[in-house]
């Protein structure tokens, strides 16, 4: 189903069916992504002072914006002396502003028009576009993992935004999927706040809710069933874009390391295993050049299909395949394994490190099972 309303998502997500039900631009995308040739990228996001963007204000992509906020452009500006920062994507050689997301650290900070307090560090996301040309390139998603690491290493206990609930709707869905709730009023927004505890709350809950709610937090616990999974380069390349390989990282404040994931992936595989569930905890092995474990997941779906229809079906709106690849694959019984991406180990846990500390015991060629034991072994020697 292709649809704007927002209610019909709403009851979409409630059922389960939210794969199935996509907004026009987002619909879009994933047509094009199944049949346009070519390779897949995930666009750059980059931090940056607002006043640096002082002289795109009066540009066509702020309109929107000051229709709904009166005084908008005075705000930027007072902002922009205060030292106010943005995340941004750009779209063309002419650098115009395509997206944006500003965003500010407040204390013990009243939401709502009744007075409702964030106690505490919460990160505002003040102001929230992805223009009308980029929809469907996964920037709001983009954004949300920006301002998740960032309120993760800035110690926020709460992350929330004003949203227009009618012209907004597509945002709605987004936050709503990733744990944001309703929170009331302010002055004609509504307001949604999402739980960013600085330590994993001990809750005995759904391990997959657990990861929406909590994000990036998530259960690993001996209920939650742990995994290694083989990948290629060729294929880690193109599922972590912003992978950064060691000796060949950027420093942390180089303004090229950009946030370029997204969090919530498809991986297609051929592996005999049908055993990961929602919520289990998967390490991905990148094989062959680096033979190293590099990054961790949790899973949000796990089916298998010899039907390219389905698969394409199942990945929906997060595919890096084209419809040829996945026919290519689903001549026979492929895996599809749906999961929202936790962290990259940094550094890296090398095969020979496995092998000494009795992680593994010969090749890691497909998915493979490993003791709660041994995941703890793999978190100590990481340092997660």
């Amino acid at each position: 189903m292709v649809t704007e309303d927002q209610g019909l998502h709403r009851k979409a997500r409630v059922r389960g069916l939210s794969s199935r039900v996509y907004f026009i631009q987002t619909a879009d995308d994933w047509l094009r992504r199944l049949h346009e040739p070519g390779e897949v990228l995930l666009p750059h996001i980059e931090d940056v002072e607002i006043h640096t963007l002082t002289h795109q204000l009066a540009g066509p992509f702020f309109d929107s914006i000051r229709a709904g906020y009166d005084g908008f452009n005075d705000w930027f500006r007072r902002k922009a002396m205060e030292g106010r920062r943005a995340w941004v994507y750009r779209e063309d050689a002419h650098q115009a502003i395509a997206a944006i997301c500003v965003y500010a650290v407040q204390a013990d900070q009243a939401v709502t028009d009744d007075g409702e307090v964030l106690v505490g560090r919460a990160l505002k996301l003040c102001t929230f576009k992805v223009g009308e040309t980029v929809r469907g390139r996964k920037l709001g998603e983009l954004f949300l993992r920006a301002a998740f690491k960032y309120a993760t290493s800035h110690q926020c206990e709460s992350i929330f935004l004003h949203v227009n609930n009618v012209q907004q709707s597509q945002l709605v869905t987004l936050i709503e999927d990733f744990g944001f709730r309703y929170e009331g009023l302010y002055q004609g927004d509504a307001v949604y706040v999402k739980a960013h505890p600085v330590a994993p709350p001990p809750l005995q809950m759904d391990p997959f809710q657990y990861v929406q709610c909590y994000y990036p937090h998530y259960m690993g616990g001996d209920d939650v069933h742990k995994f290694i999974v083989p990948i290629q380069p060729q294929y880690h390349d193109i599922l972590f874009p912003d992978y950064q390989r060691p000796r060949h990282a950027l420093p942390d404040n180089h303004p090229q390391r950009h946030v370029s994931n997204a969090i919530k992936l498809a991986y297609l595989c051929h592996t005999p295993s049908k055993q990961p569930r929602p919520g289990d905890v998967v390490m991905f092995y990148r094989s062959r050049d680096m033979r190293a474990l590099t990054t961790l997941g949790v899973v949000e779906r796990y089916e298998w299909s010899e039907a390219a229809d389905d698969i394409a079906q199942i990945v929906s709106r997060r595919t890096v395949y084209s419809d040829e690849q996945i026919e290519e694959m689903a001549r026979t019984e492929t895996k599809v394994m749906l999961f929202r991406l936790i962290c990259h180990f940094e550094p890296p846990l090398e095969y020979a490190d496995l092998k000494r500390s009795r992680i593994v015991r010969g090749p890691i060629q497909s998915i493979t099972k490993i003791s709660d034991e041994s995941f703890s072994r793999i978190i100590r020697a990481t340092e997660r």
